[in-house]
């Protein structure tokens, strides 16, 4: 009796540690799911709600006409020219030629704007949409002409267009006595139609020819807005992107020495994080063939994606967060007609000090957090 006892209650003890065992392993499991997040499914689409107030559907209809104003425009321009040369209407074709020969060089000496276009209600609606407010730190007098450098460059360079080719933000009340004018890529000033449309804005081109024209303006009263990291920063921009390409940019300062104009810097929060992009680290093939393209045509192809018009999980159009454009104090440029690398370089270092002084000083009023620095490249 006592060996059967005893291999019974071996049996017992078996039994109750394989359950316990079981009990335990079950239990561990439930605490992982349950502490692990669900993360959502790759197919999820989160689709937008159909009582959206018409503020915000305005404010979307806004953002829209702009992407496609600079993403597709210029191309129907180009595309309505050559149809207009082969119609029965070639003739307004041929007069558009004369004029656009007579007006070749218009982008080069300061453009031609329309405040009416600047102060369509639709670019309220715009800055709305993110919201996007400019900031002035300290007056400028009107009888210089300045240098805005615009930093980061971002993927369309969206609050350098709000701010300083509408009025919607309130320049020309922030800063009376100035005339804003977004350098632009010289390219797009030689698309039939679409160059008027753009210079109504305050848009010119980005040659020196015309940067010069700007600067030289003896009484003053000209601001040439420099996105400075131009194209290939666009390659860079994404979330919580804070590098900037600086440290070989340096024909602003030279064109700065020259006519004496005043150097402002400009960092615009928020730039990077309107849209996500495509992994493209320096090296990868697809950072690779981004730059051979940006060398060949002038501008860069970012592989981008934000959100759509009827849900937010995919599509062109920007998030909606919020862009801080902050105007920082001018610094003081002496004029020298042929100024040396040393200057050059001295004025360059003075200009990085004082971006990054802005920056520090007004990163908290955005969220960001202390050990968030810029890093120049």
């Amino acid at each position: 009796m006592r060996t059967f006892g005893s291999v019974k209650a071996c049996l017992q003890s078996l039994v109750v540690r394989k359950v316990s065992a079981r009990t335990s392993a079950g239990l561990s499991t439930s605490l992982r799911l349950r502490d692990s997040p669900r993360s959502p499914s790759p197919m999820m689409i989160r689709f937008a709600p159909l009582n959206v107030p018409l503020r915000r559907r305005l404010q979307t209809a806004a953002v829209l006409q702009w992407l496609f104003s600079f993403l597709g425009l210029a191309q129907c321009c180009l595309a309505a020219f050559i149809l207009l040369s082969l119609s029965s209407w070639w003739i307004v074709a041929l007069l558009y030629a004369g004029w656009l020969w007579l007006d070749w060089d218009t982008p080069n000496c300061g453009g031609r704007r329309c405040q009416w276009i600047r102060r369509w209600s639709a670019w309220e609606h715009f800055r709305d949409y993110f919201p996007i407010k400019l900031v002035k730190t300290v007056d400028l007098d009107p009888d210089k002409n300045y240098i805005f450098g615009f930093h980061p460059h971002g993927v369309l360079a969206t609050g350098a267009f709000c701010n300083f080719c509408t009025e919607s933000t309130g320049f020309s009340g922030l800063f009376p006595g100035l005339k804003s004018h977004l350098l632009m890529l010289p390219f797009w000033f030689r698309v039939p139609f679409f160059r008027d449309y753009i210079m109504c804005g305050g848009l010119v081109s980005s040659s020196k020819s015309s940067l010069s024209y700007l600067l030289s303006r003896p009484q003053g009263g000209n601001v040439a807005v420099i996105a400075v990291g131009a194209a290939p920063e666009a390659l860079d921009a994404r979330p919580g992107a804070l590098t900037l390409q600086l440290r070989k940019r340096k024909g602003f300062i030279k064109l700065a020495l020259r006519h004496g104009a005043q150097l402002v810097p400009v960092f615009s929060f928020g730039e990077n994080e309107l849209f996500d992009q495509i992994h493209n680290p320096t090296g990868s093939r697809l950072r690779t063939v981004q730059d051979r393209l940006q060398s060949i045509m002038g501008i860069s192809l970012p592989l981008i994606h934000g959100r759509g018009v009827f849900q937010y999980s995919f599509g062109l159009l920007p998030h909606r967060k919020a862009i801080l454009t902050v105007v920082g104090k001018p610094i003081q440029v002496a004029t020298s007609p042929s100024p040396s690398s040393e200057d050059i370089d001295a004025l360059h270092k003075v200009y990085l000090e004082h971006l990054s002084e802005l920056f520090e000083r007004h990163k908290h009023e955005y969220g960001l957090q202390e050990h968030q620095h810029l890093t120049f490249t």
